[in-house]
């Protein structure tokens, strides 16, 4: 998607998941209430199928313009670089993050990398082959598979219609729900002798949030037809949306994030590692609406340039906003209610001011690719030319 192309309005909406994932993670006092703000959703499944949706785009139209081999060589690079990325920042965390951790005694870093400060060795071999993902660091890993699976999803969906690929999805999202993840699992160290448990797997269910990612590919791809209509829905599902939507809102700030403390049973069905039914049907309401009202929107909502600006630089900060947390979860530790007000602060204005900076930063270096790609482009005929006219 070039810049002239590009949608302000998803760009502000990947800013402004950017934005409360940060809150999220730093710990701080505004943590708490920045989780799940709109009801038992949080700005983790907001991400992933938006950026979904933007790779149904993307990637859809350049196999239509440029073939399927350079929408499949696209979608690999893609995971190539998540994957330089995701090295980078387990180099990170397992020498200056633990080294500090190690000194300082610091509790929420020591049982961050619990798994690696007792077995360094398997600990990094399995997180180099994706297969340990300590938290905050256990996001990265499942895009890369999304990214290296999307090619056949795409295109069966492009060839063949996205039915059955929806409905195949779907089961295998409800065979998440009913253990399908640890079966597996054990399943595979029965046949080989593998030192990690499956929770050192990364929190996420991957075979839960496959659907997440597989309907944003969907909306992306038929979003991208050029004889595409704008979705219309029914007033009577609006409605009902609407009212699911402000229940649990309501219930989320009048409870707090755990829905029912103490029962386990409805707090699994709004889990969010799992995409439980509950949880899913609150995101899918929240879309709904979202879908619904996005042309008033647009209209009457001002452009905020400073989540436009975050937003089209989404990897960098996303990955920028890990370093900072693991940083401000090395040397201030976990949230306290004792801590003084300036040192919460301090910690939210200068990791913002850090990933406005890197956004900045990221987005010029871009430009002075973009342009440089243009330069070596131009032929030398086209130089002659040009200087002829002139």
């Amino acid at each position: 998607m070039s810049q002239s192309e590009r949608r302000w309005e998803l760009d502000a909406l990947r800013g402004l998941m950017l934005v409360l994932m940060t809150l999220t993670h730093l710990p701080t006092r505004v943590s708490d209430p920045a989780g799940q703000p709109l009801g038992f959703v949080s700005a983790a499944e907001g991400f992933v199928l938006l950026s979904a949706y933007m790779a149904g785009i993307v990637y859809s139209d350049k196999a239509y313009r440029q073939g399927e081999d350079a929408m499949k060589s696209a979608f690999f690079n893609r995971a190539l670089k998540l994957y330089a990325c995701q090295l980078a920042l387990l180099l990170f965390a397992f020498t200056i993050i633990a080294g500090i951790g190690l000194v300082s005694r610091e509790d929420s870093i020591t049982g961050l990398l619990g798994f690696f400060l007792e077995k360094p060795v398997v600990a990094m071999v399995s997180a180099s082959l994706l297969l340990y993902s300590p938290a905050l660091l256990d996001i990265l890993p499942i895009y890369i598979i999304f990214m290296l699976i999307s090619p056949v999803i795409l295109l069966h969906g492009l060839e063949h219609g996205w039915r059955g690929v929806l409905l195949l999805s779907l089961a295998v999202w409800l065979g998440a729900q009913f253990g399908l993840g640890p079966t597996l699992f054990h399943m595979a160290t029965g046949w080989f002798n593998m030192p990690l448990r499956y929770q050192d797997l990364g929190a996420f269910e991957i075979f839960a949030w496959q659907f997440l990612w597989v309907l944003g590919l969907w909306m992306g791809a038929t979003h991208s037809q050029p004889d595409h209509e704008p979705v219309r829905f029914p007033r009577a599902m609006v409605l009902l949306a609407l009212a699911f939507a402000l229940a649990t809102f309501v219930w989320r700030h009048a409870v707090g994030q755990t829905p029912l403390p103490g029962n386990p049973g409805v707090n699994l069905m709004f889990d969010k590692w799992q995409l439980g039914p509950l949880r899913l049907i609150n995101l899918l309401a929240l879309l709904l609406l979202a879908m619904h009202f996005a042309p008033f929107l647009q209209r009457h909502l001002p452009r905020w340039r400073a989540l436009e600006t975050m937003g089209k630089a989404a990897l960098p900060v996303f990955c920028a906003h890990l370093v900072l947390a693991l940083l401000a979860l090395a040397f201030f530790g976990a949230a306290r209610p004792g801590r003084p007000w300036s040192v919460d602060l301090l910690i939210l204005f200068v990791s913002f001011y850090a990933l406005w900076v890197v956004a900045r930063l990221s987005l010029a270096h871009d430009r002075r690719l973009a342009e440089r790609r243009m330069r070596k482009a131009q032929t030398p005929r086209d130089i002659t030319l040009s200087g002829a006219m002139q």
